[in-house]
């Protein structure tokens, strides 16, 4: 039994001060790729914000007259 515990700690010791395997070049990520969802998606908002400002103004102060 002390023996199975022994190999246990010392595997748990392992997997917390062994280092992080490194990642291939290859397996980064598609970085590039959100940027373009994230700029593409507040260009959006932007386009949406300034062509139907007015309206969306306009439901707002409703929303906010009927909570009052």
């Amino acid at each position: 039994m002390t023996s199975l515990l022994a190999h246990r700690l010392v595997l748990l010791w392992l997997a917390l001060v062994a280092p992080a395997p490194r990642r291939r070049r290859g397996e980064r990520g598609d970085v590039p790729g959100w940027v373009l969802v994230t700029v593409m998606s507040a260009g959006i908002v932007v386009a949406i914000g300034s062509i139907a400002q007015d309206e969306l103004g306009q439901m707002l102060r409703n929303a906010l007259n009927k909570v009052k």
